[in-house]
């Protein structure tokens, strides 16, 4: 019998501290049960509206630019202002969801795009939808990036969080592929943004009641200085490359540019010297980490930003309306999901960079069929590539999450998968303008995409020769 049970104990019991209303939440928050079918669902859901809003402007962007009265120019904002917000937020959003709650910030994150979403529908010149579409980005940055943090705090296990991270990887690929559908399938550009803002808010909704909080507070001070200098440079970056495509020459692209060198330089100093660094600079010395951020920045530049703009082209140039080039891209995406979902499969049998590569040569030869497409006046010769593009599209969506966590230490698992993102969607912002530049320079459309379908074949040529290269080195 303890002292407590005990009858003739006298001693007076030391009153216990009320807690207060937040610890009570905080504890709550700490003890709730971990839901893994749930969080994948949501965060594949959240992921796939994201990309949703990220490609429905690839079949509605000759409507878009009609009713903005959007000159030639500047067409390259109404795509670039997606990219531009993910690629200055996925890293900062990433770090702060390792440390803060990634369900904090996947929440505000959904709740943010629904809300930049809707208010994309209603607006009225280029610059109000080019600063929603920024808008858009920074809220996909905060869902995607904490979105692999959640999975792998909620799939502990290996073989768990590779089929967590393959299902949410294809989400992407199903994410570009309903978009364009949902777009030209409605009556107008505005009624899908609607449609996609309702559906993300939705989501948050839901995640509010199923998602369980995770973290890895590494504690001292958030880094907010490296946050602000990192992006600002890509801000600068982006910006840069954007206005580039009517003058490399001119006096802000120059400013831009050396303004995103100074700034990097800035944040490398400051990432030296803080306890608490946003990104461990000693990751860009590991084969792995630096393979999976080449594999990001390949497809962003030889895949998403060359697809983000040739439907425009080819609805225009081969006289397609919007909802039978949302079918033929249905082609290239529907596939890509298909072939992620099966990506987790190949574990144990081929490497994820390996995959990648194949991915990549596989890209290669699908737009080198595509060539002469335009001159030939018949959708029809797009289809082999668009076919072989699928496969190869889809076995980079299926291995590049997986490469994102198991590049990084498990509890920096968010800011992983946003270094990776990052450079994804740099490569995008790059990809797009310089497709643009070059589809619309050329003397006629059918030139024009044949030049760029050449170019986006030798970035692919480039990222399937980096990759292994980059795990040779890392080997010997």
């Amino acid at each position: 019998m303890t002292g407590l049970d005990s009858p003739t104990t006298t001693a007076t019991p030391t009153p216990t501290p009320t807690p207060t209303a937040a610890a009570v939440r905080a504890a709550t928050v700490r003890n709730a049960p971990v839901r893994p079918r749930a969080t994948l669902a949501l965060t594949s859901a959240a992921t796939a509206v994201a990309l949703m809003t990220y490609t429905a402007p690839m079949v509605t962007l000759p409507d878009t630019a009609a009713a903005l009265h959007t000159p030639l120019s500047a067409q390259a904002w109404l795509l670039n202002g997606t990219p531009l917000g993910l690629a200055a937020l996925l890293l900062v959003v990433g770090s702060l969801a390792d440390d803060y709650g990634r369900r904090r910030i996947f929440l505000g994150g959904t709740l943010a795009l629904g809300l930049t979403t809707a208010l994309g529908a209603l607006t009225t010149s280029t610059w109000q939808f080019a600063l929603a579409r920024i808008g858009q980005g920074a809220a996909s940055a905060a869902i995607l990036a904490s979105s692999l943090g959640l999975l792998v705090a909620a799939f502990p296990s290996p073989r768990g969080r590779l089929h967590a991270t393959g299902v949410w990887g294809a989400f992407v690929s199903g994410g570009i592929a309903v978009g364009p559908l949902i777009a030209g399938a409605l009556p107008s550009w505005r009624i899908a943004y609607g449609v996609l803002g309702a559906a993300t808010l939705l989501v948050a909704a839901l995640g509010a009641r199923a998602l369980t909080e995770s973290r890895a507070p590494r504690g001292g001070r958030p880094d907010v200085l490296g946050a602000l200098t990192f992006g600002l440079a890509l801000v600068a970056l982006v910006a840069a490359l954007t206005l580039g495509r009517d003058g490399w020459l001119r006096a802000p692209v120059g400013l831009l540019l050396a303004a995103a060198v100074l700034l990097i330089a800035l944040f490398t100093a400051v990432e030296h010297r803080t306890a608490t660094p946003m990104i461990d600079l000693g990751l860009l010395r590991r084969a792995p980490f630096l393979a999976s951020a080449a594999g990001g920045l390949f497809t962003g530049l030889g895949v998403i930003g060359p697809f983000s703009f040739l439907p425009a082209l080819f609805q225009q140039a081969l006289r397609l309306s919007p909802l039978a080039t949302a079918w033929l891209l249905l082609i290239w995406s529907g596939l890509s999901f298909t072939v992620a979902l099966q990506v987790k499969h190949l574990a144990g049998r081929i490497a994820p960079r390996t995959q990648l590569a194949v991915g990549f040569a596989l890209h290669t030869v699908a737009v080198l069929t595509m060539l002469g497409a335009v001159a030939s006046g018949s959708w029809t010769r797009l289809l082999p590539g668009l076919v072989i593009s699928g496969i190869g599209s889809g076995l980079l969506n299926g291995a590049l999450p997986s490469l994102a966590v198991e590049s990084v230490p498990r509890e920096r698992a968010a800011m992983g998968s946003g270094a990776q993102q990052t450079l994804r969607y740099i490569g995008s912002c790059t990809g797009v303008a310089l497709t643009i530049a070059l589809a619309t320079s050329a003397r006629t459309l059918a030139d024009g995409a044949n030049i760029a379908l050449l170019v986006s074949a030798g970035l692919a040529a480039a990222g399937a020769v980096t990759v292994p290269a980059l795990r040779e080195r890392g080997q010997h």
